[in-house]
């Protein structure tokens, strides 16, 4: 790799130098822009608002939605500690501090089911779903021919913009009691496979839906910072002896590492929601005790048995365990030297 390095350390001296003639450049030119960027006083707030007018009102219909959708909204956590009856409101629901908390912590049955299976498919979706778009970025990266790998990511994105109804279909079309496998299979005399209705293979189910649906898309934030590696340090790794293994390992990998530390901390912040469309589907086919998660748990807490505070509550702490991940991951990612989602 020592051609790697000295190509990197040339890379550098020419920043450093293009740099300094910019700097210098700048000072040459102070008469016409006002000075270096270091000694050039910021416009006022009420200057730069009318300079960027443009642009914030383009902004401004995603910035209201933001506002009445994730922020006015989060008043509603106070029927969390409410007995709230819709007929009553806010105002005139009895107040019962933290007892729809204690509810949850007391050890009901199916609050403890569904936190179970909120964490088994957690856990499937982070080691399976998550590494996907990672390794089939790598794989289109690979190919040498543009046109191929254009035809190929087209094709790859198509099931991004199906819904769950569509998806859980294709899936009952293809593996189901009359699906594609099981007619395959009685015709030449064998036994059908019940993997539809099979409470076993639900959770393997679920993740290879998702990673059909989701793993094309998600490779184009990998594919951007894929492209944005410099070309010649792979030329000087060829000439330095390296094969395409220890080139993955020394240059692809680690230009890809800020990135995938910053999505999967933010994964960490949504790792109970598993997906709400995609289980209650299916649930009639297993049933509630493999396929019941924390989502559908405030679902049919709330709006089908009417126990509003016990659902705000559940959506409340799960919220809560999420800022906590979020926060802690940060902070470990900041102690072994990386960037993570902000600095505060």
């Amino acid at each position: 790799m020592t051609a790697v390095k000295e190509s990197a350390a040339s890379r550098r001296a020419a920043s450093d130098g293009s740099a300094r003639g910019s700097s210098d450049g700048s000072s040459d030119g102070g008469g016409d822009n006002g000075g270096s960027p270091s000694t050039r006083r910021p416009l006022p707030w009420w200057k730069r608002l009318a300079r960027d007018r443009a642009v914030l009102l383009l902004a401004l219909p995603g910035m209201a939605v933001i506002v009445v959708f994730q922020y006015l909204a989060l008043g509603g956590n106070v029927i969390a500690f409410q007995d709230y009856q819709p007929y009553l409101g806010v105002e005139r629901s009895l107040w019962v501090g933290f007892e729809n908390f204690q509810i949850l912590f007391s050890g009901d049955p199916e609050f403890l089911a569904a936190l179970r299976n909120t964490l088994i498919i957690t856990l499937l979706q982070t080691v399976f779903v998550f590494p996907a778009p990672i390794i089939l970025a790598l794989l289109l990266h690979s190919l040498v021919s543009n046109r191929v790998r254009q035809w190929v990511q087209s094709i790859l994105y198509l099931p991004h913009f199906l819904s769950w109804v569509i998806v859980v279909a294709v899936f009952q079309q293809i593996l189901g009691g009359a699906g594609l496998i099981n007619n395959f299979l009685r015709s030449h005399g064998w036994e059908p496979l019940d993997i539809i209705g099979n409470s076993d293979a639900f959770y393997a189910l679920l993740t290879s839906q998702v990673i059909w649906k989701d793993t094309g898309w998600a490779t184009i934030l990998f594919l951007a910072v894929l492209a944005g590696i410099d070309k010649s340090l792979y030329e000087a790794s060829a000439v330095d002896g390296a094969s395409r293994w220890r080139q993955t390992w020394h240059i692809t990998l680690p230009g890809m590492r800020p990135i995938i530390i910053m999505l999967l901390i933010l994964k960490l912040g949504d790792s109970l929601s598993v997906g709400f469309e995609q289980l209650i589907l299916q649930q009639q086919a297993v049933g509630l005790g493999v396929s019941d998660v924390l989502d559908t748990y405030v679902y049919n807490q709330g709006v089908l048995g009417g126990f509003w505070g016990v659902a705000a509550a559940v959506g409340l702490v799960k919220g809560l365990i999420g800022l906590v991940l979020v926060l802690v991951a940060n902070k470990t990612a900041h102690a072994f030297g990386e960037e993570g989602v902000y600095r505060a």
